[in-house]
């Protein structure tokens, strides 16, 4: 008996540690969410527990999309890739007299390239991998990589809750979506119920009932801030009294809201005994649609892959491995989620060769990564792609126009350096040129019969 004893004290040991050595990841997608519309750069808004978040974290001050806009930059987060590589260059947008038509088109693209209408169900993605290291995936939230049939459950993912066809309710009040909720997770509630809030309840009981023995990754990818700009009640009052006029003030009020969600997960992982135990990772999928001074551009008005339109707050939290209140000026992108996620899950090395995207575990720890090219593009008007390498950035333009900027020393791209001389300025041209060959697609509406 005694002998008996040992063996299972010593199994449980064995499991306890094994269990220890694998954190729990929680990553909150963020949609349409500025660069400064966050406490710590800009007063006007109330995010207490994101700022309180940033003083315990690694945070990015260069982060950005590689194709910032909805569809795409799921993607990108999603596979470590390009989305132009998988020939997604703009938001899924279907034609409701061809549901199933592999792509669609935008009527003002001046180039006219189609563009993917769901994420191919042979990709790999994080859920996927982090399946094999022994994780139990959840979803929460905006999916807007595909209908029903590709949804995240066809994805890697274990369980899925508040996932739709849609991507962004009609109403972040009760019932939330034109035409209902024909999956059916979030019918069962009432007049006076807020979108953001009922997701995060969803979010909070899966830790509070989770009880599997493996370690899990909770995705929460968020339909707000996103229009329709509605914020609850009794937020738009407070923000009315400041003085914010109009939509702005729902904004402020539906960013309170948010920063409210990230405060209730965190406090559900810390009743739960495992808030020691857990990364965390805040990004957004791109600018907002307001303001992102002192960034220029964002989400509408054909700049958006200017400073604020592309670069996002994005923050990582890994217990006793970041150290607190950092800041880091590399530049990355969201397609570094995915190995870095690898990372963490499995202990080793990614050696994917698919990908674009590169481990921040390094950057995590204090140390550096390889300086590299980061490349932007996206389909719908005359600015399409640029390139970031270190300090400077290009913009090109479909009608032969090019930008250059110290991004640096002007961040708000004030200063256009072409034709000054620089040397960066050809090498940065030559760099943009080889990797448009080679990662954009070169195909028309002729031949793919659209």
């Amino acid at each position: 008996m005694k002998r008996i004893l040992v063996v299972a004290i010593v199994a449980f040991t064995a499991f306890t540690t094994y269990a220890q050595d694998k954190p729990n990841i929680v990553l909150l997608f963020v949609d349409d969410y500025g660069w400064s519309d966050i406490g710590y750069r800009n007063d006007s808004f109330q995010t207490p527990n994101l700022d309180q978040l940033k003083t315990e974290s690694l945070d990015f001050e260069r982060a950005y999309i590689p194709t910032p806009t909805c569809s795409p930059s799921r993607l990108s987060l999603l596979t470590g890739k390009e989305a132009v590589r998988l020939q997604m260059v703009r938001h899924i947008h279907l034609d409701p007299k061809k549901p199933d038509a592999k792509y669609g088109l935008w009527p003002s693209d001046p180039v006219q390239m189609p563009s993917l209408n769901y994420l191919p169900l042979e990709e790999v993605t994080y859920a996927e991998k982090l399946k094999e290291f022994g994780y139990y995936n959840y979803f929460i939230g905006k999916w807007h990589l595909g209908h029903k049939g590709r949804y995240p459950k066809d994805q890697g993912f274990d369980e899925e809750f508040g996932v739709t066809d849609h991507g962004h309710p009609k109403s972040y009040y009760f019932p939330f979506f034109k035409g209902g909720d024909p999956n059916g997770f979030l019918k069962n509630y009432k007049k006076g119920d807020y979108l953001t809030d009922v997701l995060t309840d969803g979010a909070v009981d899966f830790i509070s009932g989770y009880d599997k023995k493996d370690p899990f990754m909770l995705t929460f990818w968020y339909y707000s801030v996103h229009g329709p700009s509605v914020g609850r009640k009794d937020l738009l009052k407070k923000y009315h009294a400041k003085g914010i006029e109009g939509k702005y003030a729902d904004h402020h009020a539906m960013v309170e809201a948010m920063d409210e969600s990230v405060g209730r997960v965190r406090k559900a992982l810390e009743e739960k005994g495992i808030a020691d135990n857990t990364v965390i990772i805040v990004i957004s999928d791109q600018g907002g649609a307001y303001t992102n001074a002192p960034l220029r551009g964002g989400k509408k008005g054909g700049d958006t892959l200017a400073e604020g339109g592309a670069r996002v707050p994005f923050m990582i939290y890994y217990p006793g491995v970041t150290k607190a209140n950092t800041v880091c000026h590399t530049p990355v992108q969201s397609v570094d989620v995915f190995p870095t996620l690898v990372e963490i899950a499995s202990g080793k090395k990614c050696t994917d060769k698919q990908i674009q995207g590169v481990s921040l575990l390094p950057l995590l720890k204090g140390k550096e990564i390889k300086e590299r090219n980061l490349f932007g593009f996206r389909s719908y008007e005359d600015q399409y792609c640029s390139i970031v390498s270190g300090d400077f950035k290009i913009i090109k333009y479909h009608s032969g126009k090019y930008e250059l900027y110290n991004v640096v020393k002007d961040r708000s791209e004030t200063n256009n350096l072409i034709g000054t001389g620089l040397k960066v300025e050809n090498k940065l041209k030559k760099d943009l040129e080889k990797w448009e060959k080679e990662a954009v697609p070169a195909y028309g509406p002729h031949q793919l019969n659209l």
